[in-house]
């Protein structure tokens, strides 16, 4: 069945107790390199209370991600907790300046609160899935340096309910004008954070003038990601919170005009001398923010009109507000961050590709053909060939004349195949869609693999 509400079951909840606290450890890493060369640096661990990540399937990957955080028994080895992720700095790794320099990046991870002593093992893979470094340390639950988090006093409000609640009539304020004024009722009330995927949404460059404007944007938020399926669907699995964190100056920093801002997460244009990706490299700062709010996924919304975004899975996700395109990026950024969803277009070929011939992608919807049957093999139809030509009805995107054309390019889109074109590269990547809402904005849906995967990650964090 689809749809659920958000519960949490004896059985699990029993287990989750035996080992872990429903509270949350932080846990704050330095990743650290170049092209070549790469360190992790444990900087600090912080506590806060309620856990609001999943209580089964704790020691089980879903994905394989660009790495993974691994919690073990310290006594006994027992494997604990396991959650994959990618980084920013692994992205950069691959970029020319990353020959030229080394960098450092910050990353932050959240955890479940173990009861007994637990070895913490960080682990970054390289472009071919091998372990590329890796870094183990020891937390003590009772360590005296553990520094609590409160709550930071940033007001948040939540903007969707999962379970039975309904979007406008959920208990909460809706913001409706720029001079929309939150009331005082408490924020977390009588909402489910064990059984729901809980989303924020950190507002950025939105000054204390302007968070009547952030709500109004945060609900477009909401009507963006759910009118797509399968997210649609989906919807009751969620919650959404708000989180009105003040900036000084409003807008993002665009550094190719000389402008640079004095904004709550330090977002900017121009990661990795790339105009239109828009990004901050202070997650210790984000998560600063969000101390107190029980979270999972993070979407930081820029208070912007100009292009940009971007999106690392299980890290965080940029979308601006005000662009017309807002609805295509922000769901695009959301299927990379939350879905683990790969880049179905290409640049051209790089010099160094991100998907070795050798290597099957960890991405659900991108194939070398490496190991192609364990990807979305079952989906194609019998008889369809491999690689699958181009269909020459499909009208190319930049050229849409009228709505029927619009039609049978979202069509194209239902079509499961093997094309080749894909994860930045022309030859030897391959998608499952001549189009799709992760590769080009002009189509409305995820090709039936995307939305598989997304249904399987939701399973995988709300089953029990």
């Amino acid at each position: 069945m689809l749809l659920a509400l958000c519960t949490v079951s004896g059985a699990r909840g029993q287990q989750f107790d035996k080992w872990f606290a429903d509270s949350t450890l932080r846990l704050d890493y330095v990743f650290a390199g170049n092209a070549t060369s790469e360190h992790i640096f444990f900087e600090q661990a912080y506590s806060s209370p309620r856990w609001a990540g999943r209580k089964s399937r704790l020691a089980e990957t879903f994905l394989r991600g660009n790495g993974q955080i691994v919690l073990r028994d310290h006594e006994t080895g027992e494997k604990l907790f396991t959650h994959s992720f990618s980084t920013l700095f692994q992205e950069w790794k691959a970029t020319e300046e990353a020959r030229q320099v080394d960098k450092a990046f910050e990353t932050s991870y959240n955890v479940p609160f173990p009861r007994k002593p637990v070895d913490v093992t960080v682990t970054l893979f390289d472009f071919h899935g091998k372990v590329s470094s890796t870094m183990t340390h020891t937390v003590d639950p009772t360590d005296i340096l553990i520094r609590p988090m409160g709550k930071t006093g940033i007001p948040h409000f939540y903007v969707w309910k999962g379970g039975a609640a309904t979007h406008a009539d959920n208990g909460l304020p809706v913001a409706t004008s720029r001079n929309f004024i939150p009331t005082e009722a408490d924020p977390d009330a009588d909402v489910d954070i064990t059984g729901c995927i809980d989303l924020a949404i950190v507002a950025e460059g939105y000054t204390e003038q302007q968070m009547g404007k952030f709500y109004h944007d945060c609900n477009h938020v909401v009507d963006a990601i759910f009118a797509h399926e399968p997210f649609t669907s989906l919807k009751s699995r969620f919650n959404v919170v708000a989180v009105a964190s003040a900036s000084k100056e409003a807008g993002p920093s665009v550094p190719h005009l000389g402008r640079w801002r004095s904004t709550a997460a330090a977002t900017h244009y121009d990661t990795f001398y790339s105009d239109r990706y828009l990004m901050s490299q202070d997650i210790h700062r984000i998560y600063d923010l969000l101390a107190g709010v029980p979270f999972e996924h993070i979407i930081v919304l820029v208070n912007s009109d100009t292009y940009g975004g971007g999106g690392i899975y299980n890290q965080v996700n940029v979308s601006t507000s005000d662009h017309p395109t807002f609805r295509q990026v922000l769901v695009h950024e959301f299927g990379h961050g939350y879905a683990g969803l790969g880049d179905e277009y290409d640049y051209g070929d790089a010099s160094e590709s991100m998907y070795p011939a050798d290597t099957e992608p960890w991405e659900p919807n991108l194939t070398t053909l490496h190991d192609f049957q364990k990807k979305w093999g079952d989906m194609v139809p019998k008889g369809t060939a491999i690689p699958t030509p181009l269909d020459p009805s499909v009208p190319n995107y930049r050229q849409l004349r009228n709505d029927d054309d619009r039609r049978r390019l979202n069509a194209a889109s239902q079509r499961v195949g093997v094309f080749e074109g894909g994860g930045y590269q022309t030859k030897g990547v391959y998608r499952p869609a001549q189009e799709c809402r992760m590769k080009i904005n002009e189509v409305e849906l995820f090709c039936p693999v995307c939305a598989k995967a997304i249904i399987d990650i939701t399973d995988f964090y709300t089953s029990h």
